[in-house]
């Protein structure tokens, strides 16, 4: 009956822990142990209620967490710079790549910039939008005609 105890104690402190992070990092551990407390209160030895921890935990995070994370992130709003990406922007001097050169303003603010292909010039007052960041510098591309 101890390990019963153990194992609910366990489920109780990880579902405690995900409840006061509410990050998805402890909800598989608590799966694990609900299947460990049945294992124990069938009276099944303690190494096969650690494996079927251990099996389930495991088995949970790698086949959910996935999906989960998914959906969890989906109304998550961008902040910051990645809050950029799909907005346009001006180039205010010549984007060059094999230079290493290229300033654009978005916001009213002025942010290094590469093209997303070498050897792609893009001339100051050129319209570009923004597709992704890498550190600190905007990766754009030259706006089509009729966007």
């Amino acid at each position: 009956m101890d390990d019963t105890i153990f194992w609910l104690v366990a489920l109780v402190v990880f579902i405690v822990a995900e409840i006061a992070t509410m990050g998805l990092t402890t909800i598989w551990f608590a799966g694990g142990s609900l299947v460990a407390v049945i294992a124990a209160g069938f009276g099944a030895p303690v190494p096969v209620q650690i494996a079927l921890f251990l099996a389930v935990s495991l088995v949970l995070l790698y086949f959910t967490r996935p999906v989960a994370v998914k959906y969890f992130n989906k109304d998550r709003i961008r902040t910051n710079a990645e809050s950029l990406v799909g907005k346009q922007a001006i180039v205010v001097n010549e984007i060059n790549n094999l230079q290493g050169t290229g300033q654009v303003t978005v916001g009213g603010m002025e942010w290094s910039a590469r093209t997303t292909e070498d050897g792609v010039q893009l001339p100051t007052g050129s319209v570009v939008d923004i597709v992704a960041i890498n550190g600190v510098k905007l990766i754009v591309e030259e706006r089509k005609e009729g966007e």
